[in-house]
């Protein structure tokens, strides 16, 4: 039980840091093109100061964890950035042998670059959120624990009434 929450606590802080990684890029930069999703964070770039705002009004967040948290995050961009720059780049790079020509030999490469950088991305990503954590209260901590078991719930829920299989016709 105490894995789940804190893969719910990982996740919840990946979409936090997601979207202030998002808020930090500056509007002049090219779109990059959508990555795939992903279990530890594929979600929109869009939510950073609303999410930050809903957190810290649902655990009572003082402004000293605010402007705490802020730096983590800003710190935490600052490594991650590049990380997320090379994940794009793969991307492209794979979606290359999807249109064009296919070369596995290339491919396997790509994919094991793509698959060390994402150990890389998840140890920063877990390292950013223990420190996050950190700066929650006890109670806070408690509270945090309790809206994720909830909302996993709801996500196991929603995977039991998801149909296993299309509807044949």
């Amino acid at each position: 039980m105490r894995s789940i929450r804190f893969r719910l606590l990982v996740a919840f802080l990946a979409v936090l840091l997601g979207t202030a990684l998002g808020k930090a890029q500056t509007a002049d930069a090219p779109v990059p093109p959508p990555a795939p999703m992903h279990a530890h964070g594929g979600h929109g770039f869009g939510m950073g100061e609303h999410m930050m705002g809903f957190f810290a009004d649902y655990l009572n967040l003082s402004d000293a964890q605010q402007a705490q948290m802020k730096s983590i995050m800003q710190k935490g961009h600052a490594t991650m950035k590049p990380l997320m720059q090379q994940s794009r780049q793969i991307d492209q790079q794979l979606r290359q042998h999807v249109e064009g020509a296919y070369n596995e030999e290339n491919v396997r490469t790509l994919a094991t670059q793509k698959a060390a950088l994402e150990v890389e991305l998840t140890v920063q990503r877990t390292q950013l959120h223990h420190q996050l954590f950190q700066v929650l209260t006890t109670d806070q901590q408690s509270k945090m624990k309790e809206m994720e078991a909830r909302h996993q719930a709801r996500m196991q829920k929603h995977m039991q009434q998801a149909p296993s299989a299309p509807p044949q016709e």
